[in-house]
C-alpha cells in the first residue's frame, strides 16, 4: 500500500484540515431540518494541488460511529474509510487522522461510510488543482446537488428499515418514504426508490436558492458533484450551453450540451461563458417530478420563478456514453490479464439487492470478494440484470469505458443492460465496489476487489 503510494510521488507539500461530524440544524427556507453535518451543509471546500498530501483530522462528536470516504480519489486503501474493509469506525467521542497524497487532479467529494449515513449533511468537496492546468477560463463554481429529507419526514435511518421491509411492507401501510411512479426513459424504467420533500444546491432548497455572481462573457467552470442518496439529477443552464470537459475528475475530449445526467456519485466539469442577465441553473430530480434550483447573476434585474423550467433540460442531454477520454488519460493498450463480472441482481418487491448473488455481509465482507493481482490488465463486466438503473463505484481505482470511453470511477448501468471497463491493478489493498444508490448499498448491492498475495 505504502509502496503504491510512494510510486504516486508527492510534492511534500501538505493541507491540513480539521472536520468535526457533529448534530446540528439545517435552515430550508424556514423548516428547521435536524441532521449532522461537519459545520456547515455541504462542508467547506478542500483544496490541494496534485501531488500534495492531505491530512484530515476527523473529530466524531456524532452519538454514533462514523468514517470519511474519499470519493473518487487513487489513495492507499486503510485511507478509504470503509469500515470493517480499511478501518476501525471512528468511535463516537473519538478522533482519526486521513493522511494521503493526492495525486491525480480533478473533482472529487467525500462522505461516510457506515450505515446510511451519506444521505445526512456529512459531505463535501475535494478540489484537486492542477498546476499545470490547460483548461483558460474565469472564474469557478462548484455545485453539489442532493437530495433531502434528513429531519423533516425521517431519518435515513428510518428510510432503511422501511425500504428493507420490501414491497410487501409497503402495500400493508408501513412507513411512507417509499417513492411510486418515478419514471425515467433516460434511466431505462424505475427512477428512484425514495420520496424527498427538498432537492438542494450546495446546502440550500428551491425557495432560498444560492446566487453566484459574475460578469456577461466570463468564461466559469462549473464543478457538478451529485451527493444525493437516491436521485439521479438532469441539469442545465437557462439560456446557456455547457461544455463538458471531465467526468469523475479526468478529463474527456469536449461535448457541447444542454444538459447533462449525473448518477449518485459522479462528477462532470463543463465550461460555460455567461450572457448578460439572471439565469436558473435547474437540477431536475430525474423521473420524480421536482428539481434543486439556484441562480446565475451577471445583471440587475428580476431572478425567474424557481418554478420556472427551462427548455435546455428537453433537448441534448449528455450521458457518459457519448464522451470519449483525452488522449493525455487514455489507457494504454496491452493484453488483458484477468476478466471479472459483477451481476446485479435484486428487486424492489423484496429488497434483495445483491452482486454475484452474494449480499454484502460486513461481519464477513471477503466472502464473494473479486480477486486481482497487482500488474494486471483487469476487464470488468457489470452487468445488471435488474429492472432499475445502478450507479456503480469501484473505490481505489480509475477505469475506462470500451471505446475508449471515458476515464471514471462511477458508471450509471441500466437496467437489463452492461458495462465493460478496464483497469490496471496498481493500488494493492482490498476495495469496496457497489452501487451508489446508499438504500441499495446498505441493503446488499456491495462486495470487495481483493488483491491476492500469492
Amino acid at each position: 500500500m505504502r509502496k503504491a503510494e510512494t510510486a504516486r510521488g508527492g510534492t511534500g507539500r501538505v493541507t491540513r484540515v480539521e472536520l468535526t461530524a457533529a448534530p446540528t440544524e439545517l435552515d430550508l427556507a424556514g423548516t428547521t431540518a435536524s441532521t449532522w453535518s461537519f459545520g456547515a451543509v455541504p462542508a467547506p471546500t478542500i483544496r490541494l494541488s496534485a501531488g500534495d498530501t492531505l491530512h484530515a483530522t476527523i473529530h466524531n462528536r456524532l452519538p454514533t460511529d462514523t468514517s470519511v470516504h474519499w470519493h473518487g480519489v487513487a489513495l492507499r486503501d486503510d485511507m478509504d474509510g470503509v469500515p470493517g474493509l480499511t478501518q476501525k469506525p471512528i468511535a463516537s467521542g473519538e478522533d482519526f487522522d486521513y493522511e494521503f497524497v493526492a495525486a491525480n487532479p480533478g473533482t472529487y467529494w467525500f462522505h461516510p461510510h457506515v450505515g446510511p449515513q451519506l444521505d445526512r449533511g456529512l459531505y463535501g468537496a475535494l478540489i484537486v488543482d492542477d498546476p499545470h492546468e490547460p483548461l483558460s477560463y474565469d472564474d469557478e463554481w462548484v455545485v453539489i446537488l442532493d437530495d433531502w429529507l434528513d429531519g423533516v419526514t425521517g431519518t435515513p435511518d428510518q428510510v432503511l428499515k422501511e425500504l428493507s421491509g420490501g414491497m410487501g411492507g409497503m402495500m400493508s401501510g408501513g412507513g411512507g418514504h417509499m417513492m411510486m411512479g418515478a419514471r425515467s426513459e433516460l434511466l431505462g424504467g424505475d427512477a428512484g426508490d425514495v420520496a424527498y420533500p427538498y432537492f438542494l444546491v450546495n446546502g440550500r432548497p428551491a425557495a432560498d436558492p444560492e446566487t453566484f455572481s459574475s460578469a456577461s462573457g466570463k468564461r466559469v467552470r462549473i464543478r457538478f458533484i451529485n451527493a444525493g442518496g437516491d436521485t439521479a439529477f438532469r441539469v442545465g443552464l437557462g439560456g446557456h450551453r455547457l461544455t463538458v470537459t471531465h467526468s469523475d475528475g479526468f478529463p474527456v475530449t469536449p461535448v457541447d450540451t444542454d444538459a447533462i445526467l449525473i448518477g449518485m456519485g459522479e462528477r462532470y466539469d463543463a465550461i460555460v461563458t455567461l450572457a448578460d442577465g439572471v439565469f436558473p441553473l435547474v437540477a431536475a430530480a430525474e423521473g420524480k417530478g421536482a428539481a434543486a434550483f439556484a441562480l446565475v447573476r451577471t445583471a440587475s434585474g428580476q431572478a425567474p420563478r424557481t418554478t420556472a423550467s427551462i427548455p435546455e433540460l428537453t433537448r441534448s442531454v449528455l450521458t457518459a456514453d457519448k464522451l470519449t477520454a483525452d488522449p493525455s488519460v487514455i489507457l494504454r493498450k496491452r493484453p488483458v490479464d484477468r476478466e471479472l463480472t459483477a451481476t446485479l441482481s435484486g428487486s424492489m418487491m423484496a429488497y434483495d439487492w445483491a452482486i454475484n448473488g452474494h449480499r454484502f455481509d460486513p461481519s464477513n465482507p471477503l466472502a464473494g470478494a473479486l480477486g486481482v493481482k497487482q500488474g494486471e490488465r483487469v476487464r470488468l463486466r457489470i452487468v445488471n440484470t435488474t429492472q432499475m438503473w445502478h450507479p456503480f463505484h469501484l473505490h481505489g481505482h480509475t477505469y475506462q469505458h470500451a471505446g475508449p470511453g471515458p476515464r471514471k470511477d462511477t458508471s450509471i448501468v441500466l437496467p437489463g443492460r452492461s458495462l465493460t471497463v478496464e483497469f490496471d491493478a496498481d493500488n494493492p489493498g482490498r476495495w469496496a465496489a457497489h452501487c451508489h444508490n446508499i438504500y441499495h448499498a446498505e441493503a446488499g448491492m456491495m462486495t470487495v476487489l481483493g488483491y491476492q498475495t500469492a
